[in-house]
C-alpha cells in the first residue's frame, strides 16, 4: 500500500510540475507576443495575471487530455500529413477555448498567435514531463508508451519470459558502407559500432538480380520473391505495369507470395510491421504499403501517422525538424552546385519535401511505433527506415550528405535501444539491409540519351529531340502519396505497337505489348534486325537477357559475346564475368519467371570503381547487378546462431534470409531449430 501511495504522490508531483512550467510559459509568451495579453483591458495586478495564467494552463491541459483524442478520432479520414499540419490549428483552437473559459476580459489572443503559443506550451510540458519521468523507470516506460501512442496491452499481466526480436532494416545501406561507418576512432555510427564491439556478428549476403526493396523485402518477410523481376514491370496478359511500392501492386505481390508459400509470413505470430512495403503476416501494421488501401482505423497504413500526431508535442518537434531538413537540403544542393560536384542530378521540384518526409516524418513515426511495440512486448517487430536510401539516390552513396543521415539513424537506434531496456521482456535487436547502392553517372548524363531512346532507335522509330527524364523510383515518393491519400501514379505506354521500356535503377526492361508471350530472340531479329546488336554493343550496357527458341536463355554482350545459360556454353568473352561468380545463377533464376521482360538489360559495371549507370535519375542506384547494390548485410547478436555455418557459401537471395530470421525467432521462443531444407515448411521448391 505504501508503494502505491508513493507512486500516486509522484504522479501528482509530476502533474503539478508540468502545470507550473506550462503556466510560466504562458506568462512569458504574454510578455513577448504583442497581440497576446492575459490581463483585462483595465489592467490587473501581477497576482491576478499569474492566477489567470495558472487557470489558462490548467484549462488547456484538461481540454487536451479530454477533447484531443476525440478530435483526432473525428479527423481519421483526413490525409495523414494534412492532419500533421491541422494539429497546430486544432491545438491553437483548444487554447482559445481554454482562455474563453476564464473570467471575462482576462485574456485576448488571435488564432495565428494561439497556434504559436499552444505549440510552445505543448513542447514545454512535453519536455518537462519527459525530464521528470526519466528519474523513475516505470514512469519513464509509461511516458514512452504515451509518446509512441501505444497502449501496453500486457499491462498487469506477467511479462513474457522468452526474448522478443526486433528487426530494423536500414534501407539501402550496403555491407561495406556499414563496416566503414562503424570503424575508426570516431565512427559515423557509434551506437552500431558499440554493438559490433560488444559481440554483434556482421555478415554480408547477396541479393537476387533484382536488388531493390520490393524483391528483397517480399523475400525476407514472406519467404519468396518469385516472379518479381524488377522494381516495375509490364504484364502483357493484363496490360498493366506493376510497381513494387504502389499499394495495389504491393497487395497483389503479397497475395501471390502467400499463395505460393502457404504461410502468412515472418510476423504471423504476434508480430508488427512498421514502414514496410509488405505486412509479413503481422496483425499490427502501420505505414505498410500492401494494406494502404484497406478500410479500418487499425489496419490502414496511415494509422501510424494518426497515432503519432495525436500528441501535439510530436507534431511540434517533427515540424521543426522538417523545416530544418528542408533548409539543410537547400544548402547542400547549392553547395554541390557551386563546387560543381560530379556526378550530380537535379534536386529541385518536390525532392526537398520528399527528402524531409523520408528523413524526418517517416523516421519519427516509425521509431515511435517501434518504441510502442517494444513496450507492448510484441514477439517480433520488423521496421524499415528509408532515410539513407532516399538521400543516397540524389547525393551518392558515400557523400557527406549521407554521412549526416547515417548519424541521425544511429541516434534513432540509440533511442530504440534505450526504450528496449524498459520493455517487459528482453529484446534481441537485429540490423539488416535489403540492398546496397552503387555509384555512377546516370545513363542519360553519360551518353546523352535514355534507354527508351536507344530502344526506339534500334527499332527504327523516331527519337524525340527533348528527352523526358525518367522519374526516380525511390520509396519515399510512394510513401508520401499514401500518407496524403493521393491516388496512385499511372504509367502511360502509348500505342500498343511500340515497345514498353521501364527502368529499375541500372536494370532495364523492354516489352512488346503487341506480341503475346515471351518474344524469342529469333522473332526479335526478324522484326527489328538492329535492336539487339544496338543494345548489346552500346558502351553503357553490360549485358542483355533474351530467350532463344533454339538455345534457351541467352545472355548477350558486346562484339557477339554470348553465354548460353542452359548449357553453359560461352562464345567470346563472358558478358557476366565482371559481375561475379553468382551472376549466372541469378540471371538464370529470373529467366524462369512468368513475367520476365522480352529483353532484360543490365547496365555496364566497372569493377575497378564499382560504378554503374542508372536508367533513372539516380547517382546512387540499385536494382540490377554490379557493385555494392548486391551486397547488403545482417548484424545480429552473438547469442543467435550464425547465419551460415563456418566455411559455407554466403547467403544468396532474400528467401534464404527469411529462413535465417525464422530460425532466430524459433531460437528466441526456445524451440530447437529445424535442420531440414524446408526450414519451417514454407520453402518453395527451386526457391533460392
Amino acid at each position: 500500500m505504501t508503494g502505491r501511495w508513493r507512486s500516486l504522490g509522484g504522479a501528482a508531483l509530476r502533474v503539478l510540475a508540468v502545470w507550473a512550467v506550462s503556466s510560466l510559459t504562458l506568462l512569458v509568451l504574454a510578455v513577448v507576443l504583442p497581440d497576446f495579453r492575459l490581463q483585462s483591458p483595465g489592467g490587473d495586478s501581477l497576482t491576478r495575471t499569474a492566477l489567470t495564467a495558472v487557470l489558462g494552463a490548467g484549462a488547456f491541459g484538461l481540454l487536451g487530455a479530454l477533447v484531443w483524442p476525440l478530435l483526432v478520432r473525428a479527423f481519421l479520414l483526413v490525409p495523414a500529413l494534412v492532419l500533421g499540419l491541422l494539429v497546430f490549428v486544432l491545438n491553437g483552437s483548444l487554447l482559445l477555448v481554454a482562455l474563453g473559459l476564464l473570467p471575462q476580459g482576462s485574456g485576448h489572443l488571435a488564432l495565428e498567435s494561439a497556434v504559436i503559443v499552444a505549440a510552445a506550451m505543448s513542447a514545454a510540458s512535453s519536455a518537462t514531463s519527459a525530464f521528470l519521468a526519466v528519474r523513475n523507470d516505470e514512469a519513464y516506460r509509461r511516458r514512452l508508451v504515451r509518446l509512441a501512442g501505444r497502449r501496453a496491452r500486457r499491462a498487469g499481466a506477467a511479462a513474457p519470459r522468452t526474448p522478443g526480436t526486433l528487426f530494423v532494416q536500414l534501407d539501402g545501406v550496403g555491407h561495406d558502407l556499414l563496416r566503414e561507418a562503424t570503424e575508426g576512432e570516431r565512427p559515423l555510427m557509434p551506437t552500431v559500432a558499440g554493438w559490433r564491439a560488444g559481440g554483434h556478428r556482421l555478415t554480408p549476403w547477396h541479393t537476387d538480380w533484382s536488388s531493390q526493396t520490393g524483391a528483397s523485402q517480399l523475400g525476407i518477410l514472406h519467404g519468396t520473391n518469385h516472379d518479381l523481376p524488377a522494381f516495375r514491370w509490364y504484364e502483357k496478359e493484363s496490360g498493366h505495369t506493376l510497381v513494387s511500392n504502389r499499394p495495389s501492386s504491393a497487395a497483389e505481390l503479397q497475395r501471390r507470395a502467400v499463395a505460393r508459400t502457404g504461410h502468412p509470413g515472418l510476423l504471423a505470430d504476434d508480430g508488427a510491421s512498421r514502414g514496410n512495403l509488405f505486412s509479413g503476416g503481422a496483425e499490427q501494421v502501420a505505414l505498410v504499403m500492401s494494406v494502404a488501401a484497406r478500410r479500418g482505423r487499425d489496419t490502414r497504413s496511415r494509422a501510424g501517422y494518426f497515432t503519432y500526431f495525436s500528441d501535439p508535442a510530436n507534431a511540434t518537434r517533427t515540424a521543426v525538424s522538417f523545416a530544418a531538413e528542408l533548409l539543410r537540403e537547400t544548402v547542400q544542393a547549392l553547395r554541390g552546385r557551386l563546387r560543381r560536384e560530379t556526378p550530380r542530378v537535379g534536386r529541385g521540384g518536390l525532392y526537398p519535401v520528399l527528402r524531409a518526409f523520408a528523413t524526418v516524418v517517416e523516421r519519427d513515426v516509425v521509431v515511435a511505433a517501434i518504441v510502442g511495440d517494444l513496450l507492448a512486448g510484441r514477439t517480433a517487430v520488423y521496421a524499415d527506415l528509408v532515410a539513407y536510401d532516399e538521400v543516397a539516390h540524389h547525393s551518392g552513396p558515400r557523400h557527406r550528405d549521407t554521412h549526416q543521415v547515417l548519424r541521425s539513424l544511429d541516434r534513432a537506434l540509440a533511442l530504440i535501444a534505450k526504450a528496449a531496456r524498459h520493455a517487459p521482456r528482453p529484446y534481441r535487436i537485429v540490423l539488416l539491409s535489403d540492398h546496397g547502392q552503387s555509384p555512377g553517372e546516370t545513363f542519360l548524363e553519360r551518353y546523352g540519351l535514355s534507354l527508351g531512346d536507344l530502344v526506339r532507335a534500334g527499332c527504327g522509330l523516331p527519337v524525340p529531340r527533348r528527352v523526358r527524364r525518367t522519374r526516380s523510383g525511390a520509396e519515399a515518393r510512394a510513401a508520401a502519396r499514401a500518407a496524403l491519400g493521393r491516388p496512385e501514379d499511372t504509367d502511360g505506354h502509348g500505342a500498343a505497337s511500340q515497345p514498353v521500356v521501364l527502368a529499375s535503377g541500372n536494370l532495364g526492361l523492354v516489352s512488346f505489348p503487341d506480341m503475346p508471350g515471351r518474344v524469342t530472340r529469333e522473332e526479335l531479329d526478324r522484326r527489328n534486325p538492329a535492336l539487339l546488336a544496338t543494345l548489346a554493343n552500346h558502351p553503357g550496357i553490360g549485358f542483355l537477357l533474351v530467350r532463344s527458341a533454339e538455345h534457351g536463355a541467352v545472355v548477350l554482350g558486346p562484339a557477339g559475346a554470348e553465354h548460353h545459360l542452359d548449357t553453359g556454353r560461352i562464345i567470346g568473352a563472358d558478358p557476366l564475368a565482371p559481375f561475379g561468380p553468382g551472376a549466372a545463377d541469378a540471371v538464370r533464376r529470373t529467366d524462369g519467371f512468368p513475367h520476365v521482360a522480352d529483353i532484360m538489360v543490365n547496365s555496364a559495371y566497372d569493377p575497378a570503381t564499382g560504378e554503374v549507370h542508372a536508367f533513372e535519375e539516380q547517382i546512387g542506384s540499385h536494382g540490377g547487378l554490379g557493385g555494392d547494390q548486391s551486397r547488403p548485410f545482417l548484424l545480429a547478436p552473438a547469442e543467435l546462431s550464425p547465419p551460415v555455418p563456418a566455411g559455407a557459401p554466403p547467403l544468396t537471395g532474400a528467401a534464404e534470409v527469411h529462413h535465417v530470421l525464422r530460425r532466430w525467432l524459433r531460437e528466441a521462443a526456445g524451440t530447437r531449430p529445424a535442420a531440414t531444407p524446408a526450414d519451417g515448411g514454407v520453402r518453395v521448391a527451386g526457391e533460392a
